[in-house]
């Protein structure tokens, strides 16, 4: 499934009204050091996907998930909490001592020219983590493609789509604010009880002529 204009089959991430970074001018909170150090943190990143994949998540919950011992997974939920990347969700608590977590309902910036990075080191860390995050889904959907291709799994699990498009940076900007819009739109209409619901891993990357 990759061609220069293949439907794309998304999910929610590491971004939409979810806490998750984005090194572009899309709006956001800047980053500050302490965000930029919890989410650099691999298993932070993803008990930090785990909570945004279920909506709200106990430690017990993203324990399962991941294979991860729920005590150290709680350690790791607070220190995301301290970094403002996720916060308590009481309304979905038992009671009082029931610890919930949901992600922080907007996305922020790992630095742009209006907020310079906090710290350019740590940074190009979790920019590199990133990437490597990115690479690993893309040799993952590469691997399952040909089963699809063949005819051997007919449901789709993933897509690798591309688009060279003539246009302003005005008009870029605007498709990927319309794009966040769209998968924000889907988001809350979505019914999270429905059986048929899988987590979505999407990642938006684009690069112009002139780097």
């Amino acid at each position: 499934m990759a061609d220069d204009k293949a439907p794309a089959t998304a999910q929610s991430g590491a971004g939409t009204a979810r806490s998750e970074p984005t090194a572009s001018h899309h709006d956001g909170r800047p980053a500050t050091t302490a965000m930029l150090k919890a989410y650099a943190h691999p298993l932070r990143r993803r008990i930090a996907k785990s909570v945004a994949g279920r909506g709200h998540a106990r430690a017990a919950d993203v324990a399962a998930d991941l294979g991860v011992p729920a005590n150290a997974v709680s350690f790791h939920l607070r220190v995301l909490a301290e970094a403002g990347l996720i916060e308590e969700a009481p309304e979905h608590a038992r009671d009082k001592r029931d610890r919930v977590w949901k992600s922080t309902a907007e996305s922020w910036n790992v630095g742009s020219p209006e907020h310079p990075i906090a710290d350019e080191e740590l940074g190009g860390v979790l920019m590199n983590a990133l990437a490597d995050d990115h690479l690993e889904m893309l040799r993952r959907v590469m691997a399952w493609a040909p089963e699809y291709v063949s005819g051997r799994d007919p449901v789709v699990h993933g897509t690798f789509t591309q688009a060279n498009l003539r246009l302003t940076e005005d008009e870029f900007k605007d498709i990927e604010r319309r794009i966040h819009e769209i998968i924000k739109e889907v988001e809350d209409a979505h019914d999270p009880d429905d059986p048929d619901t899988r987590i979505w891993s999407l990642d938006i990357v684009a690069a112009d002529d002139r780097i």
